[in-house]
């Protein structure tokens, strides 16, 4: 068990519908140390990676990918979810609708900030489906920018998100994939990723599990 996954056995409360609050040491909360910790492993894991830019998206993202940069030594651009007055200029737009919620979700970033030179690491705190992900990394390419990879903290593995992004070629890794979760023990259990290799568990995307995106400007 890494670090993660014993603060998560430690802190981590599992709620009903396949909830895991972590909101006491990593998304409202934040345990600077952890965070130091789990910057100091993403660059471990892409060491060699060109990367000169991390990208994440608001709001929980903004931390980790904050501390994680510093090791980096590179700047953090993180994307808004809504227009706001103090956005100007030409604009990255990915509107993504997720089947699963039902509800369209707005991905921007100020095209200023993203260019054809960028080497991109994205980093968020969750991955579960996957539709703002795809959202970032169609904004990327968009800037004619590269993903260089991905680095999730906390993963859900029983959900499509992970086989998704894996399926279309990036480089993903997560700290701690959950496989399950039970609200009465409040056990969480975790897939082993030492056994993990290229191409495990990966098949094609089923039906709408892809979340539709409109064309971004």
């Amino acid at each position: 068990m890494n670090f993660l996954e014993e603060r998560i056995v430690k802190d981590g409360v599992v709620k009903e519908g396949n909830v895991l609050k972590v909101d006491s040491f990593l998304n409202h909360q934040m345990d600077i140390k952890l965070l130091d910790q789990m910057g100091a492993e993403f660059k471990r894991r892409f060491a060699g990676r060109p990367i000169n830019k991390i990208l994440t998206i608001e709001a929980s993202g903004i931390g980790i990918a904050c501390v994680a940069a510093q090791h980096f030594d590179v700047p953090v651009v993180f994307a808004k979810k809504s227009q706001s007055i103090n956005l100007d200029g030409e604009m990255y737009v990915a509107e993504v609708e997720s089947f699963t919620h039902k509800c369209i979700n707005h991905v921007i970033v100020a095209k200023k900030f993203l260019t054809p030179d960028d080497h991109v690491l994205i980093i968020d705190d969750f991955l579960a489906n996957g539709c703002a992900l795809q959202g970032l990394i169609q904004i990327v390419q968009s800037a004619g920018a590269t993903v260089e990879g991905i680095g999730i903290a906390i993963e859900k593995g029983f959900q499509s998100g992970g086989r998704i992004i894996r399926n279309l070629g990036f480089q993903l890794e997560s700290l701690a994939i959950v496989d399950g979760m039970n609200a009465e023990t409040g056990e969480v259990q975790f897939r082993d990723q030492s056994k993990m290799t290229a191409g495990c568990g990966c098949v094609e995307p089923k039906e709408g599990e892809i979340c539709r995106s409109a064309t971004l400007d």
